[in-house]
């Protein structure tokens, strides 16, 4: 007996791009969550230890402004015109993965494991967007 088959549709770009924006998002997020629990980091929070340096409202603003253009891909990435969906993905993708292979060279290996995944994530966009499909010319 045969198994039934599955209709399976094409997902649109727009919409990969969406979930990648929002995996990279969650691995960040975790990433973040577990690195309080490496010893010592916890209480360098509670002495004013920022993710860039001294806490500070500029820091923070800094460390917030970084992470917010991530989180607003997965929106911007159905709403945008294709164009500047395109090259701002390309863009934000390369820029992303070059600061998390910046920031891992002296990370605990959870932390050197998490940023593999998310330089992963932020090339497959980068390639996605890079590749988008064009509309065949009718001239």
């Amino acid at each position: 007996m045969a198994l039934p088959s599955f209709e399976d549709p094409p997902v649109p770009v727009r919409l990969k791009l969406a979930a990648l924006w929002t995996s990279l998002m969650s691995c960040y997020i975790y990433g973040d969550y577990f690195g309080l629990y490496v010893p010592g980091k916890l209480q360098g929070v509670l002495n004013g230890d920022g993710p860039i340096g001294p806490t500070s409202q500029g820091t923070l603003v800094g460390a917030s402004m970084l992470l917010a253009a991530p989180a607003l891909m997965i929106a911007l990435s159905l709403l945008l015109p294709v164009r500047a969906c395109r090259i701002v993905t390309i863009i934000l993708g390369i820029f992303y993965t070059l600061v998390m292979a910046a920031t891992m060279t002296d990370a605990w290996w959870f932390y050197k494991a998490m940023g593999v995944i998310e330089m992963t994530i932020s090339l497959i966009t980068v390639g996605l967007a890079w590749r988008w499909p064009r509309v065949a010319s009718t001239v």
